[in-house]
């Protein structure tokens, strides 16, 4: 199994997550979040604030799904510009089902 984790700017935050899951993702998790890498800093109350406004979203997949949900994600996400985000891909050593209290070999 695969972690995907990908910071993107609040604007495409949803076909992001839309892709992710047209592609077979059983699940996804998103956090809106505050960043500090490219992109346009957002003024609040007529102040420039020191992050950007991101979304992190999070899905496990299994290795099978990756090469394909990778592409999905650069598809909807890509402009050119630095701002455009990160994935980052980890590995999933184990994991568990909660209300079962099984160990997954891969996901259903």
């Amino acid at each position: 199994m695969k972690r995907i984790e990908v910071i993107v700017q609040r604007e495409v935050s949803r076909e992001v997550i839309f892709a992710i899951r047209k592609m077979g993702a059983d699940a996804v998790t998103f956090t809106e979040s505050l960043g500090q890498g490219e992109g346009k800093r957002p003024e609040i109350a007529g102040r420039q604030t020191n992050f950007n406004l991101t979304t992190v979203i999070i899905s496990i997949v299994n290795d099978s799904q990756l090469d394909s949900i990778v592409s999905a994600i650069m598809d909807v996400a890509h402009t050119g510009q630095k701002k455009d985000g990160k994935i980052f891909i980890t590995n999933v050593e184990e994991a568990y089902d909660i209300s079962t209290k099984q160990k997954l070999t891969k996901l259903i």
